[in-house]
């Protein structure tokens, strides 16, 4: 493994920390690492979870290891890409049984995130499945873990933020698809309320369900665009094309309120009548934000914070208006997105639960962080917790009255890292090594 030395960042692009990253080539890499350290992708986590002083590099350990044409079960090693798995599997009949909204993450990182996507509610998280996967642990061992062999090393691994082991490869079983063309419709709803019970209402119709709202409007604040999907038929089965167009740093003033306010009219307004239908390919569908390449460039030098929560179905729409309340006119949001979570397992720091998940990116400023932290104690209160995978600035009191299950992961770590090797900048921050 060569050294690289390296200033590093997630999404987000704060904070940015030093780093000497040694890139892994081959599974004994990870084995003989040997020192305090964390397994890096491609750092789509948006905060610091995926940042520490010494970390080792994935990105070569990009191979495919197996798949099985007629089951749809795949095997490959951690460092490759959901764009890379997309663009060999759906030539083929297949497509990924959960996607977040980006392609580009790696695959060890979706299970270290346990990601979900736009169909947690009828489908789970990644969690849910993954067959198997192999593990590096931080004292040198190489072990098979599923849900009947080390299985609680499998779980804690899903929401554990890298820090059970050394991820190389994962054993994925995909969903059969005849057509790259999703069947999408799309309501315009004039309230948060009626965003709500759109989405609540559809949940058993539809596959896929996201809501882009508007924030910052003045009179109808949660207006939005519901947008539904399912896979189309047919026998097109072509992968996605293209890198995106490239975004440039912006100034500040395009990210104040005003500016703000008059692009979400214009997106709104874009769709005239209450019900749209159309047939997509499924990157426009899953992954508009690629379009734009490194489109985190966008909020500038500064970067910006994406802070996701989700609370109880019971209580949860008006938790959501006490926390933006709460925060009012401190922090401009400018992009939320809305989602409903279902039933599904995960691990001890897993963050989906049944209810309301709304994510909200924020131009990172002092008095954004301020705000967004106050108004933490409204999540917490309500019975919510924070995403982890996109956290840049929880308190370990909030952490650790969030998730319930956080003594617990901490025993399988220590179970399996006794010289608490693994860590990040994420895990000191909040108190978790």
């Amino acid at each position: 493994m060569q050294p690289e030395q390296q200033p590093t960042c997630g999404w987000g692009r704060y904070p940015i920390l030093p780093a000497v990253v040694h890139r892994a080539r081959w599974l004994q890499d990870l084995v003989n690492s040997g020192e305090t350290t964390l397994a890096q992708g491609r750092l789509r986590s948006y905060g610091d979870a995926g940042l520490a002083e010494v970390a080792i590099s994935t990105l070569s350990l990009n191979r495919f290891l197996d798949f099985d044409a007629e089951t749809g079960i795949l095997e490959v090693e951690a460092g490759l890409t959901l764009d890379e798995i997309l663009r060999f599997i759906v030539p083929r009949g297949w497509f990924l049984p959960v996607t977040p909204g980006t392609k580009h993450p790696t695959i060890g990182g979706c299970v270290a995130a346990d990601v979900h996507g736009k169909n947690h509610h009828a489908d789970g998280s990644f969690y849910s499945h993954v067959e198997a996967m192999t593990l590096a642990t931080a004292e040198g061992q190489i072990l098979r873990c599923c849900r009947q062999e080390h299985a609680d090393l499998f779980s804690a691994t899903f929401g554990g933020m890298g820090l059970t082991g050394y991820i190389y490869a994962v054993r994925l079983r995909l969903l059969p698809i005849s057509s790259d063309r999703i069947d999408t419709v799309t309501y315009r709803t004039a309230d948060l309320q009626q965003t709500c019970d759109l989405l609540s209402s559809t949940q058993s119709e539809y596959r896929y369900s996201v809501a882009w709202v508007d924030l910052l409007s003045r009179r109808r604040r949660g207006r939005g665009l519901v947008m539904l999907g399912d896979h189309g038929s047919g026998s097109q089965l072509a992968p996605h094309t293209g890198d995106g167009l490239p975004v440039p740093l912006l100034p500040e003033i395009a990210l104040s309120r005003w500016p703000l306010r008059l692009g979400n009219i214009a997106y709104y307004r874009r769709q005239w009548t209450r019900e749209r239908r159309v047939r997509v390919h499924y990157d426009r569908f899953f992954y508009p934000l690629d379009g734009l390449r490194a489109w985190n460039r966008a909020y500038g030098r500064r970067g910006f914070l994406q802070y996701q929560f989700v609370v109880p179905f019971e209580g949860g729409l008006s938790c959501i208006e006490r926390f933006l309340d709460q925060v009012g006119e401190e922090a401009t949001c400018s992009l939320a997105v809305l989602k409903s979570f279902g039933d599904g397992p995960t691990g001890p720091l897993g963050f989906p639960e049944p209810g309301w998940t709304l994510a909200l990116d924020y131009p990172r400023t002092d008095r954004t962080i301020r705000a967004l932290r106050d108004a933490t104690s409204v999540i917490r209160e309500a019975g919510g917790r924070i995403y982890l995978a996109k956290d840049a600035i929880l308190e370990p009191t909030h952490f650790q009255g969030m998730y319930s299950q956080l003594e617990e992961f901490v025993q399988i770590k220590k179970r399996y890292d006794p010289h608490n090797r693994l860590r990040s900048a994420q895990s000191d921050r909040l108190g978790i090594t």
